[in-house]
This record gives C-alpha cells, structure tokens and sequence, in this order.
C-alpha cells in the first residue's frame, strides 16, 4: 500500500502525460517554453487571480514575495508554529524575524484568537515592526481567512498565503491561493497537484508586485535579460514539468472530488474512535493529508507501529513546533502565557497522517481503519 500512490495516478493519466513529455523533447524549448506561459494561464484562471508565475519550487514562491515586498531585517513576519520548516525559513532568510503563532486544534492552520495576541505582544515590546501574516493552508483545508483579514486589516499587515498544501481548497466556492495579497503554491510530487520533480508558483492580482516577482524569479532581470536591475535568483519552472501540470489540472477537479470521497469514508469509519479533521461549514479541503488526533504519544506510536506491522504506511507531520527548530533557536517564542493549554505542543505529540490519495479503494480504507481500530 502507498502512502500517496502516485504511480497509479500516472497509470490513468499515462497517455497524456507520455504524449506531453514527448511534445517537450520534440520541441526542444526545455527552458521557459510554451507550456510554461500556457500554464500560468491556466493556473491564474483556475484560481481566479490576474497574475500567476511558476518558479522553481515552492519555497523559493515564498522567497519571491517577501522580496517583492522589500521585507527585511527588523520586520516581523507571523508564522504558524505547527507547519513545514520552509513556511519560517524564507523570513529568516531575507534577514526579517519570524515570530510563531499558536494553530487551532480542529483545522491545524493559524489560530486567530493566538495570532492578535502575539501581534499586541510584538508591538507592544516595540524592538521589531510586524509587516507579514504568513497564513498555512495545512493539509489541503484553508486557513481562516474571513477572521485573519480583519486582524490584518486592522493592524495593516501584508497576507502571505502559503497554499502549498492547500491547492484545491476554497471557502464558499473561492479557489484557495486567492486569498492572500500574495499567494504561493508548491507541486512538489506528493502535493495535491504535483509535478514530477520541484516546481512552484505566486499568485496575485497586483501589477508591480506581479513585475517585481518576474524579475526576481531570473536574476533580477530588467527589459533586457542582460540588464539586471537587481539581485535575484535562478528559479524557473522547466517546459516538461509545465507540461505535466497541465495535464494534471485538467484531471485535478475530478481527484479533489475523490480524495473528498475517502475522507468522508475515514470519518465514518474513525468516527468516535479517535479524533478527525474538521472542516468548518463552507470549506472544502483538497486533502493533502488525512490527519488524526490519538489520546497520547505513547498511543500515537504505538498505533504507527501497528500499521506499519500490517504493511499501512503512516506519517507524522509535524513532530517538533517551529521555535524547537535548532536553526531558530528562539526558546522566547514558546512563551504564550496567555494560552492555557498551548495546541501545536500536543499537536506534536498526538497527530497521525494516514495514506491519502485520489485512487485509494474503499477495500483499503476498510482495512485501514479496522487495523487501527484493533489496536486501540
């Protein structure tokens, strides 16, 4: 049993992709061909945005936004304590603090309730300016971005959606990576619209951030590709990943559809034995994961070692909050006396991801979940 069974995927999207892959080599545009422009447009209509760019993967989408908003040192950017390392690093990265926030218990993403109360704490200790709301959409569901906008909007803070996860999700119809000023997005393989190697992309509908972000993405270019204007990087997105994508987003509603078919078939099943993921009311999640709540660590590992005895792959995302990362060493981020009961912490501790993929059989998901409701 596969974790994420991609090579089924590419089994019923073959013919496609090899046709694709094939165009590619013929073509002989590897680098920024064709494709790649045809699929921005494709990716900025699908998510219902003016600009969309690919670059090379999905930290460096990141990168490309905090540069196009000229965050720098003695900025706070807030990020989320219970996510992947990247959403954190590329604020160290261009010299600015990332000041971690508490995650709501149900969803996994920003807690909001926690989030102006860290901004308060930061503004009142007055030693970093807060510019950016770094907003996760963890395991495929939105974050909660009615309530984070009017936190943004009343403290004038830039939105930073990092939709790596969440491609696919929306809140009453509207696409996930519209919601931030600037969103971003990752088909690293295992996502839920993945590419056969690193890729990524920024969304937004501002003009001069859109051009800014052009011209980092290669170098810093300016008109003239041999005039660079500024420091940049290297990050594009090559013609044959460009080419996959596109035939995967045509399928991609069709998978959002299944992989909402298994999650609600693991509710049914896990419903009362442990805790399951929440969507709120007019939520949709793309499901990048399936991730239980279970009593304890000490059940949590056992419960893994079970599956894994029963050939059941399992993960756990995310064993250690952002401020315990050695590279931050910022033991002052963990202090939230405000919080009775601080939630990424046991998060840590008790989180379980189960296999989780569009092609995921019902005979499975019922062996699954009868394994684990053995071992408990």
């Amino acid at each position: 049993m596969q974790f994420r069974d991609l090579a089924k995927q590419y089994q019923v999207l073959k013919a496609d992709i090899d046709k694709a892959m094939v165009d590619v080599a013929s073509q002989a545009h590897y680098i920024m061909g064709p494709q790649v422009k045809e699929l921005e447009r494709e990716l900025a209509e699908y998510v219902g945005v003016k600009h969309c760019l690919t670059c090379a993967n999905g930290t460096d989408a990141l990168t490309l936004a905090l540069k196009a908003w000229g965050i720098g040192p003695g900025d706070a950017v807030f990020v989320p304590d219970f996510t992947f390392f990247s959403s954190a690093e590329v604020v160290s990265l261009e010299g600015a603090t990332p000041v971690f926030v508490d995650v709501d218990s149900d969803t996994y993403n920003i807690d909001v309730e926690s989030l102006e109360a860290v901004i308060r704490k930061t503004v009142a200790e007055g030693k970093l300016t807060p510019k950016v709301i770094v907003t996760v959409d963890l395991f495929g569901q939105p974050a909660n971005y009615p309530l984070v906008k009017a936190i943004a909007k009343k403290y004038n803070l830039l939105i930073l959606e990092d939709g790596a996860q969440g491609f696919g999700g929306s809140i009453e119809g509207r696409k996930a990576c519209s919601f931030g000023d600037i969103s971003t997005t990752s088909f690293f393989p295992a996502k839920p619209l993945g590419c056969y190697g690193d890729g990524g992309a920024v969304f937004t509908d501002n003009d001069e951030w859109a051009a800014l972000m052009e011209s980092y993405r290669v170098h810093g270019k300016g008109s003239d590709k041999y005039d660079n204007v500024r420091i940049g990087l290297n990050s594009r997105l090559d013609t044959m990943q460009a080419a996959i994508l596109q035939v995967k987003l045509r399928a991609f509603d069709d998978e959002v559809e299944r992989v909402n078919v298994v999650a609600r078939k693991y509710t049914e099943l896990l419903g009362g034995h442990v805790k399951t993921p929440v969507v709120p009311e007019g939520f949709r999640s793309s499901w990048a994961q399936y991730t239980i709540q279970l009593p304890s660590e000490a059940v949590r590992n056992n419960l893994q070692a079970a599956l894994k005895e029963a050939g059941i792959p399992s993960m756990v995302y995310y064993p250690k909050m952002m401020h315990e990362q050695t590279a931050f060493n910022q033991s002052g981020a963990a202090d939230h006396s405000y919080c009775n009961d601080y939630v990424a912490s046991r998060l840590c501790r008790v989180v379980l991801s189960l296999p989780m993929h569009p092609y995921l059989e019902t005979s499975d998901i019922e062996n699954i979940c009868a394994t684990l409701i053995a071992s408990l």
